[in-house]
Formats: structure tokens, C-alpha cells, sequence
């Protein structure tokens, strides 16, 4: 692990990235972290006051690297671990809770400890109450039983689920994070991701017979010789229909995905079956529908996580598309992720 700067260096030599100090910053931050994890010390246990950290926390802004970084670390670790998008890891939580009938997080971070010393949450972020109650319980137990954790997110220990509901009830979670992390910024000016050389954009606006007539193109290109069916997808009992399906592409209308009582479970079962997704009539956003809004940020996380190609439609374009006021920083993020899934060049789907 001493050697990994140097690993990262030949990395990004490799992959022709644009070598950051910053970045340089955050390697050799990731390294004294796993020295201070995983080498034990009888000299610094027995004279060290201050709590051994549990978990490194890297915030920052959209398009900076974050996961970049933090995959890297992730794959260069040789032990038991596992990435979750942090989305996943919860339906995760949800799904073995109901499953074993047991109301117990104790018992599910037991079973997690059985499988891995080091997890990976990729996107954190709080946006619902439901999660926000059992977070606090779930992480206390999580550092007890000594599992190791790396974080990327947009926002900051101490605003994280800002202005939420009953947030008094999750400051006890916000201490312990303070406590058991080691919370370290990586700020670069640039966004990468909007960065890259677009020759391929597909995002279409505004909502018009040329943008339409495009998209339709485009679409007859690629479904050339494919067959269409209605894909049935099964989540959890409920059916969910792809009802404009050419083998690994398929078509919706905004409101099929973020109109409607779908959420995490949902968009992952698509992603699973899909490779290239159009969405049409991206609308703009704001506190009237805000439930539309917090579905789509959702969805494109997922899609990203993915790699699923888009093509999408919208009422204007990137820079322009309004949000509502709570999710104008997750949105950041949406928005420069949808640059990189409508720009990246289409392979053979």
C-alpha cells in the first residue's frame, strides 16, 4: 500500500488523466488511512489518545474525481470487501430486514461482518425520513463490529439531510460520523466529466418536431433489425412493463419513470436488462414536483453506476434545466452526469 502514489501515478500515465495535486493530496490521506487501520501498533494503541478513525470521508463537488480516487483505492485493497451505491445498499438493508423477519440491525451487520472487513459506499447521501431514523443505529453498530468504511458524497458531515424532516432525530448519527471519520475535501475547480472532448451529444431541447425528429432517427438506427416485445420485469411481486423494447434498448417517456410509485428497486431491474435508454420530455423542476425530481436524480445515479447510455430529450438545455431548491446540490451532480451519458461515444449495443 506504500507503493500506491506511485500505482496511481503509472494509473493515470496509462489512462492519459491529468495528474492533480489535489488528487496526489487525497492518495497519500488514503494511505495514512490504512496505515492507521490496518497496522497494528502496540506503542501507538497504548500512548494514543485519539479515537482510531473507522472511516474516510471524501467529499467534494460534482465531476472532481471522488470515486475515481476512491475506486482505486477500493481495487488496490487485498482483502474482503464490497461497493454499494449507497441507493443499493440500503434496498440491500430493507430487502434482508424483511426477509429474515427480524427487526434486527444488529443482526444484519453480523452477517455483513461475516463477509467483509471493508465496505464502500459510493454517492452517500440522506433524502428520506425513513432512512435518516435508522442510520444512526445502523453505523453505531457497523463501527462497533469494526468494519472498515470509504465514502464519497457531495455534501458534508455536518449538513448532511439539512432541512429535513425532524432532523433534531439525526444529529446523534451526524456525532458519530464526526467521531469515527476522517472527513477530507478534494476541491478542484474543473468538472471533468464535462471536460471531455463531445462529438456525440444526445441530449435534445427543447421539446420540438426538430428535437423529436432526431431523437426518432436516431432510435430507427440503432433498433435496425431488432426485435420489439414488451419486456416484463417482476420486482418484489410488482410488474413493470418496458413496453418500447429492442433486445438491451428501450424507450420511455419521463413521466413511465419518474411519474409513478417506482423508486431504486425499479431503475436497477431496467438497468439489468437495458445497455442504451431513451428518455423524452425532461421537464423542468421545482418544488411543485419535486417527488419527479428526487426519482430522475435517483435514476441517473443508478444509470451512471451502470453505464447505461442515454439519449434524452428536454424542455432546455443542461445549463438551463431548473431545480427545486432542497435538490439543487444533488442535482449538480445529475446534471453532469447526464453531459457524460449523452456524450460518451456509443458502442456496439
Amino acid at each position: 500500500m506504500t507503493n500506491l502514489k506511485k500505482l496511481f501515478l503509472n494509473h493515470c500515465y496509462v489512462k492519459r488523466l491529468e495528474i492533480n495535486d489535489n488528487q496526489l493530496r487525497i492518495i497519500e490521506l488514503l494511505i495514512k488511512f490504512y496505515k492507521k487501520c490496518y497496522k497494528k501498533s502496540f506503542f501507538r494503541n497504548l500512548f494514543s489518545k485519539k479515537i482510531i478513525e473507522k472511516s474516510f470521508y471524501l467529499v467534494g463537488d460534482v465531476g472532481v474525481g471522488k470515486t475515481m480516487l476512491l475506486n482505486f483505492f477500493y481495487e488496490n485493497l487485498k482483502f474482503k470487501k464490497k461497493k454499494f451505491h449507497f441507493n443499493e445498499f440500503m434496498i440491500y438493508f430493507h430487502n434482508f430486514v424483511h426477509k429474515n423477519k427480524k427487526d434486527s440491525i444488529e443482526f444484519f451487520v453480523k452477517e455483513l461482518k461475516k463477509k467483509y472487513e471493508l465496505l464502500y459506499f459510493d454517492e452517500f447521501q440522506v433524502t428520506n425520513i425513513v432512512d435518516a431514523m435508522i442510520l444512526g443505529k445502523l453505523f453505531e453498530i457497523i463501527f462497533k463490529e469494526n468494519l472498515k468504511i470509504i465514502i464519497t458524497s457531495n455534501t458534508k458531515i455536518e449538513n448532511l439531510y439539512k432541512d429535513g424532516l425532524q432532523r433534531e432525530q439525526f444529529i446523534p448519527f451526524i456525532e458519530i460520523m464526526k467521531n469515527m471519520c476522517s472527513e477530507h475535501e478534494l476541491i478542484i475547480k474543473q468538472d471533468y466529466r464535462k471536460s471531455k472532448t463531445n462529438t456525440h451529444d444526445r441530449f435534445f431541447y427543447p421539446l420540438n418536431e426538430e428535437s423529436n425528429f432526431k431523437i426518432n432517427q436516431m432510435f430507427r438506427k440503432l433498433t435496425k433489425g431488432k426485435k420489439h416485445e414488451i419486456k416484463k420485469l417482476s420486482i418484489n411481486g410488482r410488474e413493470f412493463l418496458i413496453k418500447n423494447y429492442f433486445e438491451k434498448t428501450a424507450r420511455f417517456d419521463f413521466n413511465e419513470l419518474c411519474d409513478r410509485n417506482i423508486g431504486s428497486e425499479d431503475y436497477i431491474e431496467i438497468a439489468k436488462f437495458c445497455k442504451l435508454v431513451v428518455i423524452e420530455n425532461i421537464p423542468n423542476f421545482n418544488d411543485e414536483n419535486i417527488n419527479k425530481q428526487q426519482r430522475f436524480i435517483t435514476l441517473i445515479d443508478i444509470f451512471y453506476e451502470n453505464k447505461i447510455f442515454l439519449i434524452t430529450s428536454s424542455i432546455s438545455s443542461l445549463e438551463n434545466l431548473d431545480s427545486a431548491q432542497s435538490l439543487k446540490l444533488p442535482f449538480k451532480r445529475t446534471l453532469s452526469r447526464l453531459h457524460e451519458l449523452t456524450s460518451l461515444k456509443l458502442k456496439l449495443i
